[in-house]
Order: C-alpha cells, then structure tokens, then sequence
C-alpha cells in the first residue's frame, strides 16, 4: 500500500469531505480529507489504481487536485 497527500481546492464542509471520501471508496482507496489545509491523504494499492484514476476520482466531484 502506498500513500499520498494531494492538494484540493474547493472544499468547504462536511459534504465536500464526504463527497470526496466515498468517491475513492468507490474505486478502491482509502482517502482521509483534511479541511483545515486543504489535502486529501489517499491510500491506495499501486498495482491496483494509478494517481490519475486518484485524481480522476477527485476532480470528478467537482474539485481541482494539485500535487
């Protein structure tokens, strides 16, 4: 397992980190949002999911994704 931590822009409350969280239940990742800095920790399993299906994931739900 691998983790990551992206920069996500656009969230506000609860709904965004809900939002986000289950949209990388959704593809098989772990992903924990903190409002406070604007990040998403994401683990996820590097033979299973790429960083652009991560951030597909992400950016699907309405928000920008910086590494």
């Amino acid at each position: 397992m691998k983790t990551i931590t992206l920069n996500v822009s656009g969230m506000s409350c609860q709904h965004c980190v809900n939002s986000i969280e289950g949209a990388l239940k959704q593809i098989g990742a772990d992903g924990k949002v903190d409002l406070a800095n604007n990040s998403v920790d994401v683990k996820f399993d590097e033979n299973r999911l790429s960083l652009d299906a991560i951030k597909e994931a992400i950016e699907d739900q309405g928000y920008d994704v910086r590494k």
